[in-house]
């Protein structure tokens, strides 16, 4: 994938990141043939432009006892798209949300502790929002592949 204004090091390192966000200034300079302070100026300079967003530890709630995993696919009226979106993003069980093409208008991700939580959302947060046409949820019964951060 080309991304424009991020040269060959930048990506080795960001590479490198996705992989392991962990990795010291050293190790990185070591794999990619620079020094500790010129991977931690280019880090810092990702970063600044807004490439580099953050890091994170990534928790797998499959692995948790009880714990389930929805996506919801959410149609709503032109006018409530904004509102739709609104009451989610302050809901602390949804994870992501995204805007798509097709019959679909938001794309949601929501974890739950346990079933009784995520019919508590679906029947109080859901099932009240003012503007849905459609929102169907699907379960997500096991991770086959799940790609973190950007590939280059």
């Amino acid at each position: 994938m080309f991304l424009n204004g991020l040269d060959q090091l930048d990506q080795k390192i960001v590479e490198l990141l996705i992989g392991n966000a962990r990795m010291s200034y050293s190790e990185i300079g070591d794999q990619v043939g620079v020094s500790r302070v010129a991977v931690k100026s280019r880090i810092q300079a990702l970063e600044a432009r807004g490439i580099i967003e953050g890091y994170t530890t990534i928790v797998n709630p499959q692995k948790i006892s009880g714990a389930i995993s929805c996506y919801f696919d959410i149609e709503t009226e032109p006018g409530a798209l904004g509102g739709v979106t609104a009451a989610l993003e302050s809901c602390g069980m949804v994870t992501q949300i995204y805007r798509v093409t097709g019959k679909s208008r938001i794309h949601v991700h929501a974890v739950a502790s346990s079933q009784e939580e995520m019919e508590d959302f679906i029947r109080n947060v859901i099932d009240r929002l003012d503007g849905v046409i459609m929102a169907e949820c699907s379960v997500i019964l096991s991770r086959i592949k799940d790609v973190k951060g950007l590939r280059l």
